[in-house]
């Protein structure tokens, strides 16, 4: 969700001390705000790798309004990024100049189910959006079970698994531009591909509809049940880690070109590569964001050496170093 992927960082990952506190010229600005703005909050334990420097700015908006006033009286030289749960993001040690914007479950994470057709706010959790649609008798959405993110980043990356995808499933989906306005994407403009979109990353998106199909709600708890078993004994779930770390290329998987190039419980300071998936890094306790991107760095290089394949990084990676 308007988060960019910048190249690998430099430096010992030395945390920051603070950015200049932006917040009362902000709040002058925009007098009808009712959102929350927090200056140099910190990031780490919104993330899953639990690693990161704050953010200069941390909003939280009140509702869909309340962002599209935001965007509309933010100077556009500021930079705007937003996180979700964070399970799929490296905040970088030194933080991050500018806004980052979270948008809040209790505006943005409601999920309901009319018909064959589910509504969720991209604050709600994917999991929570497939049991909303379990409980109506929706078949065609149990792949989100097994995935540990938002509905935002679900739309901004096509989020896939178990062989299904967002894109097999989606009717529409809100979003705000940076200036303001908001807008209507169909499926066709999402412009899905593999864990993509090729919507404008500045666009913030805030609720989605998803179609399925009316089936019988015990084979649909099955295949929920499948997709979990899947996931705990698969994946290391239970650590502190990032989900898949890297795009499989095509005609390969990540894993196993990894697992290949002897990358199988690797470390880096206190970044490892899972014993048990090895497309998952893991912070074992004492990792630095720094550790973690240059692990993956180092697998990345490793896979190259070994294969000629080079491998894309999944994880999103922003901030300074």
């Amino acid at each position: 969700m308007g988060v960019c992927a910048a190249g690998p960082a430099e430096g010992a990952g030395v945390r920051a001390v603070g950015f200049p506190d932006i917040t009362p010229a902000l709040k002058a600005a925009m007098p009808d705000l009712r959102g929350r703005l927090l200056a140099n909050q910190s990031l780490a334990e919104l993330t899953w790798f639990r690693v990161g420097g704050p953010a200069q700015v941390l909003f939280t908006p009140a509702d869909e309004d309340d962002l599209a006033y935001f965007l509309a009286h933010l100077a556009s030289a500021i930079p705007v990024y937003v996180i979700g749960v964070g399970s799929n993001l490296i905040v970088r040690d030194g933080g991050i100049a500018g806004v980052v914007i979270r948008l809040a479950p209790r505006a943005f994470g409601e999920a309901t189910a009319s018909g064959d057709i589910v509504t969720a706010g991209t604050a709600a959790l994917d999991k929570r959006v497939a049991e909303v649609a379990a409980s109506a008798n929706i078949s065609g959405l149990e792949f989100y079970f097994g995935i540990p993110g938002t509905i935002g980043g679900a739309l901004r990356m096509n989020a896939g698994a178990n062989g299904g995808e967002t894109k097999d499933v989606l009717i529409e989906a809100r979003g705000i531009g940076r200036d303001g306005t908001k807008h209507v994407f169909s499926n066709a403009e999402m412009k899905f591909g593999y864990r993509s979109s090729g919507v404008d990353p500045s666009i913030i998106f805030t609720s989605a509809r998803f179609r399925g199909e009316i089936r019988d709600v015990e084979a649909i708890r099955a295949r929920m049940a499948e997709v979990q078993s899947h996931r705990e004994t698969a994946q290391p779930i239970r650590e502190k880690t990032g989900g898949s770390t890297f795009k499989n290329p095509p005609g390969h998987s990540a894993w196993k070109l990894i697992d290949a190039a002897g990358c199988r419980g690797l470390r880096v300071g206190g970044a490892q590569v899972s014993e048990m998936h090895c497309n998952f890094l893991i912070n074992t306790g004492e990792a630095t964001a720094h550790d973690i991107e240059t692990l993956g760095e180092t697998v990345r290089a490793r896979v190259k050496a070994n294969s000629g394949i080079e491998l894309h990084w999944e994880i999103k990676r922003i901030g300074v170093s």
